[in-house]
């Protein structure tokens, strides 16, 4: 294929290939050259074209197929545009000369039609250039029309329409002619001919005046005729013809002289008129419509009015969304007008009238909810009103004349009904759709619209009733604060008006429908409206026998309300079950002796009466079972069953009763039928084995009624067939825009659609998808289908025995009947069957012997080969599923068989089509039936079929089928991937265009093998990528194809291939998103969020480029993507869209651009959410706050913040909906979340500053601040609810993100201080009275994240918000009683509770404030106190916020606490259900404690950290006076639980009350703490133990857990599993502080009862004391019980996680040998330290002998961390762990338990031990010794000298090794190592134990004074050496003074000299370094101490070196002025190596 890629055809490598290779070639070249053209340069082309021309009219006539002749126009207009036109006259000459041409054969057409292609294209490029040849080529096209079949028609309409589109003005003189012909064609029996006709028409219109003008009569009855026979595609073009022809009379402003005579402007009168025409009366025109009239014959074809429907749409779209706006009360009049009873014709049989009022909804619908904005669309709600006013005028005259005998007849009655139920629903869609933003409708008093609904609820007419009730439902939906006012208001009016017929029903349709929307509003109704429903509907049925005029009403009205009651779910319904089984129970005879006399006494009307009535209790039955299925106990079961047979009964008596009666039972008994299946489709089968048989019978007699003359396939069928099948048969079946009008033309002419009034029962019921009213069908319809899924069921469970039977009578019904019954029959069958096989699948049944599988087959076959398209497909199916059940390799290999031998016999289309279909359907169930042979014979016959050019139905099948098989033989199908691709691509180039089935057929095929292929088609082989270009090739052909599911094929399959071979697709063509075709909309989207998942910068990049040199606009009308890109353009079409399905793909394409490129680009992102929330309902723009000034009052700061509206123009979104404003300011928060993961200058404002100077491109967050405020305000002050909620989220995240950016222009203040106002204008609005309670929860938690994040310092700026959340505390205080009734009380349970949330976070922060302050501060006055006035500020105003809660304080505490309790009692376990108090608890009533549970579970963790810190802070001292009788409604403590009210204690002791509130906390902690859900949050689990540190922080609770060690124990198991289960430092530390407070503890626990034993026994009997501690004098500990051994075990598990080198088990294995030292990371050390500091404590809870227990685990882990941390850091430092290791050491070796007698000997020798363990580390390490700390292993071995008894170190083998490593130390040559050895000595020689310090005196002091005397040769180089040297002298300096009187003359003579011999002279001083100078100062200063203190030594020595005194003496002169100064300096000095000490004196 590459030699394909030049500029002229590579003839040489052409003629080598084959004939079908050759087409391939062609083709590729001709792509090739179309992109190659635009871009040669014209020398290039002018060089070649003459070649170039001749190789393209070449082509011509070779018979190119469809695709070919389209390239090669499109290139010789290309060329003859960039190069020379002069031969271009030639060139049209030979295209005319080859249509004029009288060869008429197949094999000459494709040629002509090249020719005709050709000249299109060349006009429309070319246009006037080619002057007046037009005249002679349009004349001999339309001559070559007259005998062209219906491909030259086709092809010559869209010529004509390029030659136009290329002419303009120019081609005026063969309009008409033009006109004459495209009017034959438009009504073509070919549709592809009609739909090229209305483009030509359309093309023609832009420059004939005529044609909306004085011939617009006849263009509008050519329209309508075309509409006649259309199928969708038609009916799309001419109706898009019709409204742009209509809409252009009415808008032109013609006025050229020529046309002006005849010209006349037309009214929107006359235009409607012209289309109200065509709805009502058809295609007769206008004429002959009279004399139809007389005969009363004509109705109008349903297609042409589904086309006049589409043309209404295509009309108003055409004018715009103003244009309604300003027409609209004249549009509506007239499209009402419609179905009123001035045409009586149109509506005249119900079925009539249904269809006109779908296609009413659908204008209205397409119209005012497609169309216009918000504000437009409550403006247009409030002219619906008008006209339902008007309305109901008329009726209410008409109905007041009832007593006159002149009542006016009622036609005029019903005749409002259709025109009011279309405004209704309408009314209920734009509300529905419009949410909360319609609250102002509702309030708007002068427009009444719930007057006028509720008023119409009265209207004689059933169907206006039930939509009224539906109307009030879609409005409870939108605005769920108006059910409960609704429901009280209509149960209300049911009961005052009882006695009228109109107002029972309309009534209880409406509570109906009420309680059927309660499940679609998240906040409920209260739970008592539940009994007064139940109430009433019992008054109801007990009453209705009372009076017989209204007795038939009031039973119907009973039990739909039992019914829609169901709705509400188990909760409620729970409480009213017993009154409904008895109901029940007493609807039906209790035995058949029973109905037996029923049946002789009753008449017609008692009978309708009480089949009515019992069809309302299986409804409400069914509804039980579908909604509250956790109700149904086997006893509720049993209850239930106990009528049944008596129903089953009376089943089979129906028809006798049904023949005694006569007609008037028809519908109540079919009713009665119908429901009777639903309910027992619903219940288990097993529960009504008994009445199989008699159900059966009746089923198989209702699917087999002769009689029934209705079609039902169209509903039946499509459930049954696989949805990739229905596309063979049409559109129609597909989703489209207009399927909700398309789907009358489905059903046959007998049956309109589905309607409410059919089944009233459907009003509670949820929606069907995509619809927006419920649509039953009526009922003879309704009950086949429920029998053919009651057949299902009961066939898969009833005896194998009986199944034969069973078929055996249906086979026999078919038979029997003839023509088209018996293909009703046929059909009803076979779905029933169908259904069937389908339960036995999924139950895994067996179908049963030989002989029902013969039967099944035999039924199955024969509907193969049904005329009905849509049953062959269905029978297919149920021929694999038959395969599947009966699952065996030799039925199905039968099956196919036969279907081969049929497919090689049959020649018609009928079974050639469904043999084909079954060969698929067969692999779809078989997983690829296994054998090769099999697949090689399948594939063979479809190759043949698919070829069959004569009929485009077998081609699509067979196709169809084939891409069945390629799709599901997996690898098997590999070979022969090759050649089907060939074929595929062959058909491709061939099948003419129009054959539209055959290509998407085909598109199918190539997305199958693409998805074979898979990603084999990256490879690089010469096969492979043949293969590939191929795939590429075929997608090309079909993106060319003019139909729109072709091109949504087309689109598929680049999708796979770009994710199988991304680098070799090109997906240019692909952003067409404003096409009038749902599927290839969806396509697109979902190709483009494919696309963008990898690669959104590029797709974006290329959008935008593609729309600019392009210059076509492929986006939805009035969106400029230049300006707003496609992330806008896809945010306009979201907004425009209405498919669910197509808004959920846009959404997640833009999430996924959001996440890729927000960062990047990040202005663009924000403006796109800014322009789309700011052009929201009420305001434009909002001005910043200037916050300088201070505002007086809560008023001026909103009214500062909103200004007026802007001008609308500048908007890109006009009125966006409220839906895509919320998904913006969704958009807002992720886009916040991506800029944090992106790095810290977005939140940082001096970064981001210096980084935007630096690079203007540079963009970040912080600098969009106000931006950011901006969007979340505007959104949180909305109308709609839902946006309110985003808008606070929005706001929430605001905040806590930049709460702590400083503003660096007022160092102190932060960043977002500046927007107070906006803050506090935003949260106002939601704490009003009238808002929902969800929207106030949310501003709750922003009100104390705005407190708690300390943006605002000053007090009086704070109260502002602090009152907001005052004002709700007082709401709470109110209690229970004082709820409003418009909620479930579980809405009440929330707001509550976000209030205590709220409450409890301020006061958290405010009480860790004044702890963080309280350390400052003791810190400051440790250092020193500079700073005291700024201090005090800060205090200020933590301690202000303090002031703030502590007001309500007293309050809080009680509320908080009654919470806990409540929580506490949630979270017991179900067995415990019955101790739960009956009335509920606190905050929650017993009714909604499901609905409440999730509040408790998101608020608790905080109110109970809250209520700690509390109760910490009163240290439980204080305990309110009323506590007993507390002022909550009901005070609930857990004690108190189960006890009876009479025998509680009035008031408990404050001991008591302490004990509960401490048990309180510790039990919800360790119940969540002991198994936190895996998605408990962390915050939660953190303040979980942050509640427990609280507690155990004051002494009271810490004696409650000290005392019980049981308590204790549990409380560290639980700690443990949380360390070991969650991973967090956070949470691991915050567990080991609760650890350490509860050893601490047991700790004072422990001393307490030593003090208290001492002090009662006195010191005498010193001996007998009892042991206290664990261990006892056993020293054995119990794991389980032992609260030592529990705190070990979770040491161990931190340190052993940190460290793995401390598990023994470990260290033998050669994973951790390497013995290389780890350096934990910041948090390990902090957790390693933490566990160290709880070891050190652990002896102190011991008895002497539990001590030893534990001691050698202790040292070991102690010393194992030391050993494993002592790594040298550079700066000397030592690592935290080893610090905390040393501290834990000295700790523990100080124990008092070291000494006591009882453990000392055992100590000691343990002692002993670790002391060689840590002098092993030295030996072990040979190599590794630089890498082992020294200084950390000297200081061990100190601590273990300084702080055991003597008798551990002094023994001579450990005293030796010691001495030896510090002698070892003392010639480091690291002087800092020096010296810390030095600084360690000094410690030692000053032991008071001689036998401890001398020793070590011998060893080592002489050797210190010989390296001091060494350096009077070598000065200190350093700084580090000069400390050395001085720390040296110290050490002597002390062992002077602890030397014994004879020795110290003869140190103080060696110290002297040394010291002397430091001083420098005169002249040698100014020379010196800096050292040696100190060194000088030093050695002087200490001279001067020591000379006075040992003056005889000293003059002694003086006396005999006159050197050194003279060196002594020039030194002392020197020095004399300065020394005053110097003193000074070196007092400070000390203290500065001092402080160092001070950190790591462990000694």
């Amino acid at each position: 294929m590459e030699l394909a890629h030049s500029l002229l055809l590579n003839e040489e490598a052409y003629n080598q290939l084959g004939e079908f290779q050759k087409a391939e070639f062609i083709f590729e070249w001709l792509q090739f050259l179309e992109k190659l053209l635009p871009v040669t340069s014209k020398a290039d082309i002018r060089e070649n074209q003459k070649k170039l021309v001749e190789q393209l009219t070449s082509l011509l006539n070779n018979s190119p197929g469809p695709p070919t002749r389209r390239l090669v126009a499109k290139n010789l207009a290309v060329l003859y545009s960039t190069g020379d036109t002069f031969s271009v006259y030639q060139t049209i000459d030979k295209c005319n000369e080859l249509i004029r041409s009288k060869d008429d054969s197949p094999s000459y057409l494709p040629t002509k039609l090249a020719a005709v292609v050709c000249l299109g294209y060349l006009y429309k490029k070319l246009g006037r250039i080619l002057g007046n040849s037009f005249t002679d080529t349009v004349g001999n096209v339309l001559k070559a029309m007259k005998n062209a079949e219906s491909q030259g028609r086709y092809e010559i309409m869209l010529s004509l329409q390029n030659i136009l589109n290329g002419l303009g003005a120019a081609a005026i003189p063969c309009h008409r002619d033009i006109y004459k012909a495209a009017r034959s064609c438009l009504t073509d029996r070919s549709m592809a001919v009609r739909c090229a006709a209305a483009k030509c028409l359309l093309e023609l219109q832009n420059e004939a005046v005529f044609m909306w003008s004085t011939d617009l009569d006849s263009v509008v009855t050519l329209c309508f005729k075309s509409f006649e026979g259309s199928n969708y595609d038609v009916r799309l073009a001419v109706s898009k013809l019709l409204g742009m022809v209509l809409a252009r009379a009415l808008t032109s402003k013609q006025t050229t002289a020529s046309t002006r005579h005849n010209f006349r402007r037309i009214s929107l009168e006359e235009v409607m008129e012209l289309l109200g025409t065509g709805f009502l009366r058809g295609s007769c025109g206008f004429l002959r419509a009279s004399g139809d009239i007389l005969k009363g014959t004509s109705s109008v074809s349903r297609d042409v009015r589904v086309g006049v429907t589409q043309a209404y749409v295509v009309f108003v779209s055409t004018l715009g969304a103003r244009w309604l706006e300003r027409n609209f009360s004249a549009f509506l009049s007239h499209i009402l007008d419609l179905v009123s009873q001035s045409h009586p014709k149109a509506i005249q049989s119900q079925m009539d009238a249904i269809g006109c009022r779908r296609c009413v909804s659908f204008i209205l619908r397409a119209t005012v909810g497609g169309l216009l904005g918000e504000k437009a669309q409550i403006a247009a709600a409030k002219e619906i009103c008008q006209a339902i006013w008007k309305l109901k005028k008329v009726v209410d005259a008409a109905m007041s004349d009832s007593n006159l005998e002149t009542r006016i007849s009622t036609t005029d009655v019903t005749a409002s009904q259709h025109v009011l139920v279309c405004a209704l629903q309408e009314l209920g869609s734009l509300i529905h759709g419009l949410g909360t933003t319609a609250a102002p409708l509702l309030q708007d008093s002068s427009t009444g619209v719930l007057e006028a609904v509720i008023s119409v609820i009265l209207h004689p007419s059933i169907s206006v009733r039930l939509t009224a009730a539906w109307c009030l439902r879609c409005i409870a939906v939108a605005l769920p604060s108006y059910v409960s006012l609704l429901l009280d208001r209509c149960i209300e009016r049911l009961s005052a008006l009882k006695s009228s017929p109109e107002a029972v029903t309309g009534y209880s349709f409406a509570v109906a429908a009420l309680l059927g929307a309660v499940k679609h509003s998240p906040l409920g109704i209260p739970h008592g409206k539940g009994k007064v429903i139940m109430t009433v509907a019992e008054d109801l049925l007990c009453s209705a026998s009372q009076n017989s005029r209204i007795s038939l009403q009031r039973t119907q009205a009973g039990w739909l309300l039992i019914a829609a009651l169901m709705t509400l779910g188990p909760a409620v319904v729970q409480h009213h079950l017993p009154r409904m089984l008895l109901l029940w129970k007493c609807i039906f005879p209790s035995s058949p002796k029973d109905l037996e006399t029923e049946k002789t006494r009753g008449d017609s009307f008692t009978w309708q009466v009480t089949l009515e009535g019992r069809a309302g209790a299986l409804c409400a039955i069914k509804s039980f079972v579908s909604h509250c299925a956790g109700l149904l106990t086997d006893e509720v079961v049993q209850r239930l069953l106990l009528p049944l047979p008596s129903a089953v009964d009376l089943l089979t008596q129906l028809s006798s009763i049904y023949k005694s009666y006569g007609n008037s039972l028809k519908t109540s008994s079919t009713v009665f039928r119908h429901k009777l299946y639903e309910l027992l489709a619903v219940l288990p089968p097993k529960t009504y084995e008994g009445s199989f048989c008699a159900v059966l019978k009746e089923l198989v007699a209702d699917l087999t009624v002769p009689d029934s003359q209705i079609d039902a396939s169209t509903f039946l069928l499509p459930p049954l067939c696989h949805e990739n099948d229905l596309l063979l048969l049409g559109p129609l079946l597909q989703e489209t825009d207009h399927r909700f009008i398309e789907e009358q033309l489905l059903l046959g002419n007998s049956i309109a659609g589905g309607s409410l009034e059919y089944d009233p029962y459907s009003i509670y019921e949820k929606v069907a998808k995509g619809d927006s009213v419920p649509k039953p069908l009526p009922p003879g319809l309704s009950v086949i289908s429920a029998a053919t899924r009651l057949f299902g069921v009961m066939f898969s469970h009833v005896a194998e025995s009986h199944r034969l039977q069973v078929l055996e009578q249906l086979l026999n019904s078919i038979k029997q009947t003839k023509g088209s019954r018996q293909q009703i029959v046929q059909l009803n069958v076979v779905s029933a069957f169908s259904t069937s096989l389908k339960h036995l699948a999924n139950c895994k049944g067996s179908l049963g012997p030989e002989e029902v599988r013969r039967s099944a087959l035999t039924l199955v076959m024969g509907a193969l080969e049904s005329n009905n398209p849509l049953l062959r497909c269905a029978a297919a199916e149920c021929l694999a599923r038959l395969a599947q059940v009966v699952s065996d390799s030799a039925f199905t290999a039968g099956l196919a068989q036969v279907s081969f031998d049929k497919l090689k016999s049959a020649r018609d289309v009928v079974s050639r089509t469904g043999h084909s279909l079954a060969l698929g359907c067969l692999y779809r169930y078989l997983g690829g039936i296994g054998s090769t042979q099999h697949l090689n014979a399948c594939v063979g016959i479809l190759y043949t079929l698919s070829q069959d050019s004569t009929s485009p139905d077998v081609q699509a099948w067979a196709l169809h089928s084939l891409s069945l098989i390629v799709d599901l033989a997996g690898p098997l199908y590999h070979v022969h991937v090759e050649p089907t691709l060939s074929l595929v691509l062959m058909l491709l180039l061939t099948v003419p265009p129009a054959y539209a089935e055959v290509h998407q057929s085909l598109g199918r095929c190539l997305n199958a093998l693409i998805t074979t292929l898979g990603p084999e088609l990256q490879g690089s082989s010469t096969t492979v990528s043949a293969l590939r270009t191929s795939c590429l090739l075929g997608c090309a052909v079909m993106q060319d194809n003019p139909d729109c599911l072709v091109q949504a094929q087309a689109i598929s399959c680049l999708q796979q291939l770009h994710m199988f071979a991304p680098r070799h697709v090109n997906l240019s063509s692909l952003v067409n998103l404003c096409s009038s075709y749902l599927l290839l909309r969806r396509a697109v989207v979902a190709c483009l969020r494919q696309l963008v998942q990898r690669e959104a910068a590029e797709v974006s990049e290329y959008a935008v480029a593609l729309v600019k040199e392009s210059r076509e606009d492929f986006t939805p009308a009035g969106v400029n993507i230049r300006e707003i890109g496609l992330e806008g353009a896809l945010l306009g079409l979201l907004d425009k869209e209405l498919d669910q399905r197509l808004c959920q793909d846009i959404k997640e394409t833009l999430t996924h651009m959001l996440t890729s490129m927000a960062v990047e680009k990040l202005s663009f992102w924000l403006k796109l959410c800014k322009d789309v929330l700011a052009a929201s309902a009420d305001f434009n723009t909002v001005a910043s706050v200037d916050t300088t000034q201070e505002e007086e009052t809560a008023k001026v700061d909103d009214a500062s913040v909103l200004t007026s509206d802007s001008d609308e123009r500048f908007h890109p979104f006009s009125n966006p909906r409220w839906s895509t404003r919320v998904f913006a300011a969704e958009c807002v928060c992720k886009i916040i979340s991506q800029c944090e993961n992106a790095g810290s200058a977005h939140f940082d404002i001096t970064l981001a500053q210096e980084r935007k100077q630096r690079d203007s491109r540079d963009d970040f967050l912080v600098l969009h601040l106000a931006d950011l405020i901006r969007m979340a305000f505007m959104a949180a002050t909305d109308h709609s609810d839902q946006l309110r909620l985003s808008g606070l989220q929005t706001l929430l995240i605001v905040v806590r993100k930049f709460a702590a950016v400083p503003e660096p222009e007022f160092p102190g203040h932060v960043i977002l201080e500046q927007y107070q106002a906006n803050v506090g204008a935003a949260l106002r609005p939601a704490f009003a009275p009238e808002t929902p309670p969800d929207v106030t929860a949310k501003a709750c938690q922003v009100c104390s994240a705005w407190i708690a994040s300390g943006v605002v310092s000053d007090l009086n700026d704070l109260r502002r918000v602090h009152q907001l959340l005052v004002s709700s505390l007082v709401k709470v205080q109110a209690g229970k009683e004082a709820q409003s009734q418009q909620y479930s009380e579980s809405t009440s349970t929330m707001e509550i509770l976000a209030v205590l949330k709220a409450w409890a976070e301020v006061y958290i922060v405010a009480v860790e404030k004044q702890k963080n302050q309280r350390d400052a501060h003791n810190h400051c006055l440790k250092i020193a106190n500079p700073a005291e006035e700024s201090y005090r500020d800060v205090t200020s105003s933590a301690s202000g916020l303090l002031d703030l809660v502590q007001a309500d304080l007293g309050t809080l505490s009680k509320l908080w606490l009654a919470a806990l309790q409540d929580f506490a009692l949630l979270t017991l376990p179900s067995e415990y259900a019955s101790q739960l108090p009956a009335e509920g608890g606190t905050f929650y009533t017993a009714e909604t404690i499901e609905n409440a549970r999730p509040h408790y579970y998101h608020s608790w963790a905080l109110i109970l950290y809250a209520t700690a810190l509390w109760l910490t802070s009163t240290g439980f001292i204080v305990v309110d006076p009323d506590e007993g009788v507390n002022n909550l409604s009901r005070p609930v403590t857990p004690t108190t639980m189960c006890q009876d009210s009479s025998t509680r204690p009035l008031v408990k002791s404050p001991e008591d009350v302490n004990t509960d509130r401490f048990h309180l906390i510790l039990g919800i902690s360790v119940e969540f703490l002991c198994s936190p859900r895996s998605d408990a949050a962390m915050e939660n689990i953190i303040a979980c133990l942050r509640a427990l540190q609280a507690l155990f922080d004051v002494p009271w609770p810490r004696s409650k857990i000290g005392g019980d060690q049981e308590l204790g124990v549990e409380l560290l198991n639980v700690l443990h599993r949380l360390i070991l289960t969650r991973e967090s430092p956070d949470i691991q530390l915050a567990a080991l502080e609760v650890v350490r407070l509860i050893l601490f503890a047991s700790q004072e626990h422990v001393k307490e009862k030593r003090r208290s034993a001492e002090v009662d026994d006195g010191a005498a009997e010193k001996e007998t004391l009892p042991e206290f501690g664990e261990g006892k004098d056993t020293g054995g500990l119990v794991p389980g019980k032992s609260l030592v051994f529990a705190t070990l075990e979770l040491c161990v598990c931190i340190l052993v996680r940190q460290l793995p080198q401390l598990n023994p088990k470990l260290t033998c294995s050669p994973a951790v040998q390497s013995g290389k030292h780890l350096l934990l990371s910041e948090d390990g050390s902090r957790l390693v330290a933490a566990a160290l500091v709880i070891l050190s404590d652990v002896p102190a809870i011991c008895s002497p002998e539990g001590s030893v227990s534990v001691l050698p685990t202790i040292l070991y882990l102690i010393i194992g961390v030391l050993k494993q941390t002592a790594v040298k850091l550079r700066d000397g430092q030592l690592p935290l762990t080893v610090a905390a290791s040393l501290q834990a050491l000295k700790g523990l070796l100080s124990s008092p338990m070291a000494r006591a007698e009882k453990s000392r000997t055992a100590w000691t020798d343990l002692l002993r031990s670790a002391l060689v363990t840590v002098l092993d580390c030295w030996d072990q390490v040979d190599g590794l010794l630089q890498e082992l700390d020294e200084v950390s292993l000297l200081t061990a071995i100190t601590v273990f000298v300084m702080s055991t008894s003597p008798e551990v170190t002094t023994i001579e083998c450990l005293q030796k090794r010691c001495i030896e490593k510090f002698k070892v130390t003392l010639d480091s040559k690291d002087s800092l190592v020096q010296y810390k050895c030095y600084q360690l000595l000094h410690s030692i020689f000053q032991h008071p134990n001689k036998t401890v310090s001398y020793p070590y005196i011998h060893s080592l002091a002489p050797s210190i004074v010989r390296k001091l005397q060494e350096t009077e040769k070598a000065k200190p180089e350093n700084a580090a050496e000069l400390q050395v040297i001085q720390e040296g002298i110290k050490v002597v300096t002390a062992l002077t003074a602890t030397a014994e009187e004879e020795h110290r003359a003869h140190l103080v003579a060696c110290l002297l000299p040394i010291l002397i011999s430091f001083l420098l002279d005169e002249n040698a001083l100014v020379s010196a370094t800096n050292s040696a100078k100190n060194l000088h100062e030093f050695a002087l200063q200490n001279l001067m101490q020591i000379g006075p203190q040992y003056s005889s030594v000293f003059k002694k020595l003086m006396a005999s070196s006159p050197t050194m005194k003279a060196r002594l003496e020039s030194a002392v002169k020197g020095n004399q002025e300065s020394i005053k100064v110097k003193t000074a300096k070196h007092a400070k000095n000390p203290g500065k190596s001092s402080s160092i000490q001070l950190k790591t004196n462990f000694l």
